[in-house]
């Protein structure tokens, strides 16, 4: 018997050594035993991975995954082949259900097709009119559907019952309107009024935010402002009972937010009214940037922490109330109806603070979390999110690419799993009641501390990608200000509202304005701190993919093949430090355009008022300075016909504003930029009217022998959103005529990105 068990060893070494001369090579022994130990492992932790259950949290990865794929279309998918496709999807998935690893491939397709079906649908549900070109004056009448309290004026969405102008392309449904401070009607009224209403706003630059696309799904056709009085006449048609209630619950929050402004003067009274009903939109700038700037923004938008507390106070006192009763608690599920009262409060928060699509998401995950406790089911696992995530992106798939979405979503999985994974000793049982006095302090502060690094770290590439942001001192803040928010500021808000019908509402009016006033202080001083705005320049989605896959890898894989994700954590931050910069930049409208010099910072040709447009650029670019620094004009030369400026290279860039100065700046700049139509041949590089109204913002960046030129809306791109202009968008980015054999591009040699 030991012979045999000799032969089959040689026999085996025989194989190996054959294999080694197929091969080509020759490696030690030793090397070839691990190299095959490393593969049974790496096949071990991988069955371990798609083991049942483990691969249900990533199908609504793969669902996301196809609505981001809707968004990436250049043209608007017909909703019969995308239907089609996710029907065959499910279909394939189906028959191969007895097959384990085809089952789940076919399943993941299915997701895909299905997310980019339901993207698609959506888009045909909601699908309005969108205005086209601005229109000066504009006579129309309607209902008021939404009303907003800004800072120096007022905003109102107004659904259309008749509009009449000249020039009117498009009839929209619903128009967004600014209007004088304190002048906006309240919300059911039915009024008249003259308007100039203007597209949509587009990028403003091209990969910057899609404002267009985020009024489309909000159904907004059209904004601009009011001009004039607004007349509030009877009703020619009944508003309906959806106008009706949206009166009744603004004139509610109405009256608390002058309760609560009453009491609580300046920013704190605006930050009260923020938390309870919603009103964010009146505090002040200095205030509002010192809460991005810490990392304290999140408190002033109702989202899952404010849902996650109101329900958590009232199913606590519920619960503790029903407990000192023993014949009730004794008898009866009091943890369950303390979970019905908790939903019932997280309800009425949600009408009550305008049911924003943030505040929408938020209630479903406490939902359902509610829903958990009701049934005897976990709370808060992957299963919850799974669940939570599909009931969003199949109401609303648009929340994909909305910031807030993408940092809620990564922000709890990470928590998830950070409580699941790496909090073990969270679970374990002290041995005395000294041991847990004793350690419960400490405990509670180390997990404040790593639940404000974890989300963080984890919202950290959505923040820099969206805002081009980063709050270096983001746990400090939240470690001092969030016990106190959660401890006094949101009970003493409960209390307040509940107490307000019997008019003793002041007391906790003031005891909140206390904590509010201790979270202002916090925000201020660490805005003051050196290094506190940590300024990111702006990066493709390139590297924001491959961040959310390695969130993705680290959250949800249990074995060491997790840390897959560090690596693409890393490749991801490089990829983005490393994203090129343009040379020059082209507004939208062609009124403003920026030009990078010597010193390799933006210098604006000419602004014409667009603080709006340059402030994003700055931001971008990750340059600290304001639109109202004197520097963004170093090395420009303006005039009555236009402005020059030099590129790092010694290249000309023209901004032309009349109709004399082409000649001259075609025949000496590498690039000339103009809001008018050049009446001739053009020796540069020209983008005049024709090319930006055909492709909207233009970033230009010089590479070795060419300019190559990105457009926010590149030719052939045309959604319901962003709709193809009239002119041809072929000829829009070409020069008049070939250029001269020296510096300036050539028509070849422009490269159009995407």
């Amino acid at each position: 018997m030991a012979e045999n068990e000799q032969r089959r060893t040689r026999a085996k070494a025989w194989d190996i050594d054959a294999a080694r001369r197929r091969a080509g090579f020759a490696l030690p022994a030793g090397l070839a035993d691990r190299a095959a130990w490393l593969g049974r492992l790496l096949s071990q932790w991988a069955l371990a991975e798609v083991a049942p259950g483990r691969l249900l949290p990533w199908l609504p990865v793969a669902f996301g995954f196809g609505i981001v794929a809707y968004f990436t279309a250049d043209r608007e998918p017909a909703w019969w082949a995308a239907s089609s496709a996710a029907l065959a999807g499910v279909i394939v998935a189906f028959v191969a259900r007895r097959r384990a690893f085809g089952f789940a491939i076919t399943l993941g397709f299915a997701a895909i097709a299905a997310g980019f079906a339901t993207a698609t649908l959506r888009t045909e549900h909601i699908a309005h009119p969108v205005l086209l070109f601005p229109v000066s004056s504009v006579t129309l009448s309607g209902f008021v559907e939404i009303r907003e309290e800004r800072q120096r004026s007022d905003r109102i969405v107004i659904h259309v019952h008749n509009i009449e102008g000249r020039r009117l392309n498009e009839a929209p449904d619903r128009v967004r309107l600014a209007v004088r401070k304190n002048t906006a009607p309240a919300v059911g009224s039915f009024v008249e009024l003259k308007a100039h209403l203007s597209p949509p706003l587009a990028p403003l630059r091209p990969g910057g935010y899609d404002f267009a696309r985020d009024m489309f799904f909000q159904r907004i056709g059209a904004s601009g402002y009011a001009l004039g009085k607004i007349k509030v006449v009877a009703p020619p048609v009944s508003p309906g009972i959806w106008l009706h209630y949206a009166a009744f619950i603004d004139g509610i929050r109405e009256a608390i937010d002058k309760r609560i402004r009453a009491v609580i003067p300046g920013d704190e009274g605006s930050i009260a009214s923020a938390l309870i009903t919603g009103k964010r939109d009146a505090i002040s700038t200095p205030v509002n940037d010192a809460m991005y700037i810490s990392s304290l923004a999140h408190v002033l938008s109702i989202s899952g922490y404010h849902m996650a507390v109101v329900a958590g106070i009232v199913f606590f006192f519920i619960r503790a109330g029903l407990a000192l009763i023993p014949s009730i608690a004794s008898r009866h599920p009091i943890k369950k109806w303390a979970a019905a009262a908790a939903l019932v409060a997280a309800t009425f928060y949600l009408l009550l603070s305008g049911a924003e699509v943030a505040t929408q998401r938020s209630f479903i995950m406490i939902a359902i979390v509610l829903v958990g406790v009701m049934v005897d089911r976990p709370t808060l696992t992957f299963r919850t999110l799974t669940v939570f995530a599909f009931g969003v992106l199949l109401l609303q798939p648009e929340s994909v690419v909305h910031p807030s979405f993408q940092m809620s979503f990564a922000a709890t999985l990470a928590l998830i799993a950070a409580y699941q994974y790496g909090l073990p000793w969270r679970a374990k049982a002290d041995t005395s009641l000294g041991a847990r006095v004793a350690l419960w302090g400490g405990r509670e502060i180390a997990g404040l501390i790593l639940a404000s690094l974890v989300a963080g770290l984890a919202t950290t590439p959505y923040a820099a990608y969206h805002f081009h942001r980063a709050a270096p001192y983001g746990v400090i803040a939240n470690l001092l200000a969030m016990p106190v928010v959660s401890a006094e500021v949101m009970p003493m808000g409960i209390l307040g509202l509940l107490a307000m019908p019997f008019g003793f509402d002041a007391v906790f009016w003031k005891l909140m304005d206390a904590g509010i006033d201790w979270m202002d202080t916090v925000a201020l001083w660490v805005t003051s701190l050196p290094g506190a705005v940590g300024h990111v320049r702006a990066f493709g989605t390139g590297p924001l993919l491959l961040g959310t896959a390695a969130i993705l890898l680290l959250c949800l894989l249990r074995t060491p093949l997790r840390w897959s994700g560090a690596v693409l954590a890393v490749a991801a931050s490089l990829w983005a430090v490393t994203t090129p910069l343009p040379d020059v930049l082209v507004a939208g409208d062609g009124q403003t355009a920026a030009i990078r010099g010597g010193d390799g910072r933006l210098a604006v040709l000419h602004s014409n008022r667009d603080s709006f447009a340059i402030k994003e650029w700055l931001a971008a670019d990750g340059d600290a300075r304001t639109v109202k620094d004197a520097t963004l004009h170093d090395g420009v030369q303006c005039d009555a016909a236009g402005c020059i400026g030099r590129l790092s290279d010694g290249r000309l860039v023209s901004q032309a504003l009349s109709v004399e100065a082409f000649a001259e700046d075609c025949a000496r700049a590498a690039v000339v930029v103009s809001p008018r139509e050049a009446p001739g041949a053009c020796n540069a590089l020209l983008i005049d009217r024709r090319s930006w109204r055909a492709n909207g913002a233009l970033a230009l960046r010089w590479t070795i022998d060419r300019f190559e030129l990105k457009a926010a809306r590149p030719p052939g791109y045309e959604r319901p959103w962003a709709r193809a202009p009239r002119e041809p968008a072929s000829t829009a980015l070409a020069p008049t005529r070939p250029a001269a054999s020296d510096a300036t591009p050539r028509t070849e040699d422009m490269e159009i990105g995407d």
